[in-house]
């Protein structure tokens, strides 16, 4: 028996409600309705207390280190920040910093960011797709980018974003299929031994 498919997302939103937050659960929950998935949202506003001043891993406290965990393990990331001065936010790069160089390896990463409006739309390609290339993740090849008229009460309600999520995610699915066949040939591999 396989175990589900671990999703798992990270908003840089360092503030609750945040349009970070509610586009990467909106993301997560399109992924769980399309495979079966345990889901998991790290929010960084919530977290940035616990590690704002660490430089280094072993500096964390347990309740960051088992965020970075979750990050390591899952089998795909949703990451959506809202851009501040034209890029990610810093704390999202710090919290990043601490990943170890090697866990993202071609693990299937959905990119997203949120903005006060279209100018910013290019964060996605020209900031956050280099940061993951940097981890050798395989970033997918659309991104959702909203602005703050995409929301209504933190809900997205812009129709065409929300086709886009959605077209994003089904042109995701060869590849989390691919990472779910892995885990159970992998698994198979462990219990032979």
């Amino acid at each position: 028996m396989t175990r589900p498919l671990r999703a798992v997302a990270v908003s840089g939103g360092l503030q609750r409600p945040s349009k970070a937050v509610a586009l990467s659960e909106h993301l997560l929950d399109l992924i769980a309705d399309a495979i079966p998935c345990e889901q998991r949202l790290v929010e960084l506003g919530q977290l940035a207390p616990h590690f704002a001043g660490a430089v280094w891993r072993s500096q964390l406290p347990d309740v960051v280190e088992r965020e970075l965990a979750a990050v390591e393990q899952a089998d795909v990331l949703v990451v959506a920040t809202p851009v501040y001065r034209g890029s990610y936010t810093g704390l999202f790069k710090h919290f990043f910093d601490f990943i170890h160089q090697d866990a993202l390896i071609d693990k299937p990463v959905l990119l997203a960011a949120t903005g006060g409006s279209e100018r910013h739309a290019l964060v996605i390609d020209h900031q956050l797709r280099p940061l993951f290339s940097f981890f050798q993740a395989r970033t997918l090849p659309l991104g959702v980018y909203a602005t703050d008229q995409d929301f209504s009460d933190y809900r997205l309600q812009n129709v065409a974003l929300i086709q886009r999520a959605q077209l994003a995610v089904q042109r995701a699915l060869p590849l989390l299929g691919l990472a779910k066949l892995a885990r159970s040939v992998h698994a198979e591999d462990v219990v032979a031994t």
